[in-house]
């Protein structure tokens, strides 16, 4: 499939609960296979469970979305899709905490990551590879 811009992407909705985790890693490693950068399986893979497990924990509607688009040679896009506003926020490092350190290993992993308002909810992406 691809993105109006031109750019491969594959997404899907995915019910809002822990075990879409799961479908979603499969989905980024198919998507990397078929791109031949597996080389970025592991570190995509670990984005897209943090990404969906903060949309489990804070959003309130009953699914999200998955998205993994490849933008440049070496580099995909990850991201995921709810109907919550809330921001996501990158917490000070707690060496004792048991929560709050999910944005920091997607922040560690990537180029860069953001998110983006919609007026239904917002995008929280992270870019996984090498940008030019």
């Amino acid at each position: 499939m691809h993105a109006a811009d031109g750019t491969e992407v594959r997404t899907q909705t995915l019910p809002r609960e822990a075990e879409s985790a799961a479908i979603g890693r499969r989905i980024v490693h198919r998507a990397l296979e078929d791109w031949a950068l597996e080389d970025l399986t592991y570190a995509a893979e670990l984005v897209v469970t943090e990404l969906i497990a903060n949309a489990v924990q804070h959003a309130r509607f009953a699914c999200l979305r998955v998205t993994v688009r490849h933008l440049e040679p070496r580099l995909v896009r990850v991201a995921v899709t709810d109907r919550s506003h809330a921001e996501p926020v990158l917490r000070p490092h707690m060496a004792y905490a048991e929560e709050g350190r999910g944005l920091a290993l997607v922040d560690a992993l990537t180029v860069g990551w953001g998110h983006d308002p919609l007026p239904w909810g917002k995008r929280v992406w992270a870019d996984v590879g090498e940008a030019t």
